[in-house]
């Protein structure tokens, strides 16, 4: 299976400000990654780039090894979908989705035909005929998906599409996106700074910082296994502990590494030979789904830990939690200096 996208080695500025510091990466065929990082990251200029909405000061895009760096939007065969949908408000849901079509002279009766077929495939019959004024922010956002998809590109772009919608829409939808894009097989780039919205749909996750790309991988890779700091904090809540707050709050003599990280759940509350003992006073409690979350002041550190909610909290401020962790489950990661 080759690559659907290369990029090289590509670096973008707007005057004296680098939003892309050489950025390389490459798309397999049918799969969707996600392009994820704070505001500021540099993830939509990329995903601007690659549609040609943006020219970039050096590297090279290729799609299906065809260099696109210097070809024209129209001429790239990517379709897009934007945070703010873009839909024309004159004209009817069908209308908007057969826009691409009737731009190409298509002819009516197949324009028809692929128009159904699109309508069919993201839940909207019925609704066809309705003006964008008459529809729901998801049904909206599923015409803009709709018009990408209906010029069957090579590539479907997808910036921040679900981030003005409340938050059951926001997650029916994605399911939706993700199943339609791997019932069509189509590769895509999904751009988010939702941690939860890229963990569930993606098939790989690249993770931008400063506008550098500062770590690949599977969802399970990224929250298991973090490269660095940044990643560390910004994807799974991990308590995160320089050398000596790790062997004050251990008392282990621990691998040689800058900075430690410890997942919240991969605390337990019983012992078992080999086990590292650690007790801290309760701070603070939340509810997160099925999982109490707290905070303890172990000492002079603060650290989190997690447990299945069995519907009763067993503790509360104040009290003392005496907890027990593997050291297998202590991560060394690095400090991150772009």
């Amino acid at each position: 299976m080759g690559h659907q996208i290369d990029i090289k080695n590509v670096y973008k500025s707007f005057g004296v400000n680098a939003v892309l510091k050489d950025i390389s990466l490459s798309v397999e065929r049918g799969e969707l990654v996600t392009l994820l990082g704070p505001s500021g990251c540099g993830k939509s200029t990329l995903l601007r780039a690659i549609a040609g909405l943006l020219t970039v000061d050096a590297g090279e895009i290729c799609i299906e090894e065809r260099d696109m760096t210097a070809v024209i939007p129209q001429k790239r065969d990517v379709g897009m979908v934007f945070q703010s949908y873009a839909l024309f408000p004159n004209m009817t849901a069908a209308r908007n989705i057969a826009f691409g079509l009737s731009i190409h002279r298509t002819a009516k009766q197949e324009i028809a035909c692929r128009v159904a077929e699109m309508i069919e495939l993201v839940g909207l019959k019925g609704l066809e005929n309705r003006y964008p004024s008459q529809l729901s922010g998801g049904q909206q956002q599923r015409v803009a998906l709709a018009r990408a998809l209906i010029m069957n590109p090579k590539v479907l772009l997808l910036d921040e599409p679900l981030s003005a919608l409340d938050a059951q829409i926001r997650q029916n939808l994605r399911v939706q996106i993700r199943e339609i894009q791997q019932r069509r097989g189509i590769t895509a780039v999904f751009v988010t700074h939702d941690q939860e919205e890229a963990m569930s749909i993606s098939d790989r996750i690249f993770v931008m910082y400063g506008g550098r790309i500062v770590q690949v991988g599977t969802p399970s890779v990224l929250y298991a296994r973090p490269s660095c700091e940044f990643v560390a904090r910004f994807i799974g809540h991990y308590n995160v502990l320089t050398a000596e707050q790790a062997r004050t709050l251990l008392g282990e003599t621990l691998p040689t590494a800058t900075v430690y990280a410890i997942r919240p759940e991969a605390f337990v509350s019983e012992t078992a030979p080999g086990l590292c003992r650690v007790q801290g006073v309760v701070t603070a409690v939340s509810l997160l789904g099925r999982v109490l979350r707290y905070a303890l002041r172990c000492g002079e550190l603060a650290v989190s830990i997690e447990q299945m909610n069995s519907g009763e909290n067993p503790y509360r401020i104040g009290d003392t939690i005496t907890a027990y962790l593997n050291p297998k489950d202590i991560v060394c990661i690095d400090e991150l200096n772009l």
